[in-house]
């Protein structure tokens, strides 16, 4: 029997298939995460419930992954949603939109039920960025992902999902280009001196609004 899913530093994690599919490698990891059943399917093949129709859904867990990061940028990215939900469609290339990322959070089939917000970080100062890590604390624990979209100054470039640091306070981040876990520590997020993926500033966090 495989061991179970997890996401800790130094542990080998999937690395997204292109240069526009971060968020849709996160939403499949936070899955995966809280669907062993889809985990397994992801790593082994095994059972047949999630593969992709009309795509053949490879034999390796990479093409597996990549099979399946097509599955979510439909959903995400397109005129209709998770569970069948219109909603505005988005430019692939643009990565996926932070509603189309909490629809798939939402309805996607990793947490069924649940509830998504986007929250906006960006334009305020650092009393903004101090609430929204500790907001972030509160909401990113274990069964509940969340996930960061990070940029530059001037435009959001990347997405990560956010993970409780193992065994400490904190925050740590899988960083889907690298395909590595990562430190996020208060003060590089308040600073906006992240350095995940190659960028620094925090713009939105999708997070689930279960009392914390």
């Amino acid at each position: 029997m495989a061991a179970p899913f997890r996401l800790r530093a130094g542990d080998p994690a999937p690395v997204q298939q292109s240069g526009t599919t971060c968020g849709s490698a996160c939403l499949i990891v936070a899955r995966m995460l809280l669907d062993p059943a889809f985990a397994d399917w992801i790593r082994l093949g095994a059972g047949r419930g999630w593969d992709p129709g009309g795509d053949r859904p490879g034999e390796t867990e990479t093409e597996r992954f990549a099979a399946y990061e097509r599955v979510v940028v439909a959903r995400t990215n397109g005129l209709v949603g998770a569970g069948g939900r219109l909603q505005p469609p988005w430019p692939r290339a643009l990565g996926t939109p932070p509603w189309g990322a909490r629809r798939e959070l939402e309805l996607g089939g990793a947490r069924p039920g649940a509830r998504y917000a986007v929250g906006w970080c960006r334009l305020g100062g650092r009393a903004t960025l101090e609430a929204a890590y500790a907001a972030l604390l509160r909401r990113a624990r274990p069964g509940r992902p969340a996930l960061l979209y990070v940029g530059n100054r001037w435009l959001p470039r990347h997405v990560v999902l956010v993970v409780p640091a193992a065994g400490r306070e904190g925050l740590e981040v899988y960083e889907p280009s690298a395909g590595q876990v990562v430190d996020m520590p208060r003060d590089a997020f308040v600073s906006r001196r992240l350095g995940v993926g190659g960028w620094d500033v925090p713009w939105a966090a999708v997070w689930d609004l279960s009392r914390a």
